[in-house]
This record gives structure tokens, C-alpha cells and sequence, in this order.
């Protein structure tokens, strides 16, 4: 079992940046493919980015590619969502993630932390 406590979030201009972290604990914490997904209020629970914790591999969804980049601190155990050019539909709660084999889906990602607002407004 992975812990995980994000941090970061909070209320940014469209067009602003905002850096999240992902504090993860536990054991073999490096055998893990960590993700970022974000939840709006009355929709479901989205894919955001993801990375191997190992090799560095990553993923975006189109959404946020170019604009996103997701990157892990092996010496603090520590994942990081960088989130530029905000835009008031990237207003979410923003949930970090740890799977054993799962990249996209929810339903792959057995840890998650307790969520960060994000608030981007116009």
C-alpha cells in the first residue's frame, strides 16, 4: 500500500501556472506507475497524466498536453503536476495516484490521496 498527500493547489488567473506535488510513502513506492487524474463538479473523474516511476515513461491527455508536465523526485518520493497556461475548464480537484500496472483508468489505481482544488478563474 502507497500513502499519498497532494499539495499545491489553489486560485490562479487563466494563464497562470501552478505547480502540484504528490508526497508518496510506503514500501517499493519505485515499483509504481503514479498518475494524476482531476474531478469537476458533476463529472466524472478524468485522466490527467501519468509516469513510471522507474524509467520516467509518461502520458498526457490531449487536454492537457503541451501545457501540463508530470515528473517524479526519486530522492524525495515526490511526483510533480507543473500546470501552465491554465484555463477555467482545468478547474477541478486534482487526485494523485499510484497503480501497479494501469495507466489511464480510474478503476487501475488502488491508492489515491485525498485531492487538491485547483481553481482557474476568467
Amino acid at each position: 500500500q502507497v500513502q499519498l498527500v497532494e499539495s499545491g493547489g489553489g486560485l490562479v488567473q487563466a494563464g497562470g501556472s501552478l505547480r502540484l506535488s504528490c508526497a508518496a510513502s510506503g514500501r517499493t513506492v519505485s515499483s509504481y506507475r503514479m498518475g494524476w487524474f482531476r474531478q469537476a463538479p458533476a463529472k466524472e473523474r478524468e485522466f490527467v497524466a501519468s509516469i513510471e516511476w522507474s524509467v520516467g515513461s509518461t502520458y498526457y491527455a490531449d487536454s492537457v498536453k503541451g501545457r501540463f508536465t508530470i515528473s517524479r523526485d526519486n530522492a524525495k518520493n515526490t511526483v510533480y503536476l507543473q500546470m501552465n497556461s491554465l484555463k477555467p475548464e482545468d478547474t477541478a480537484v486534482y487526485y494523485c495516484a499510484a497503480s501497479r500496472n494501469g495507466w489511464f483508468a480510474p478503476a487501475d489505481f488502488r491508492s489515491w490521496g485525498q485531492g487538491t482544488q485547483v481553481t482557474v478563474s476568467s
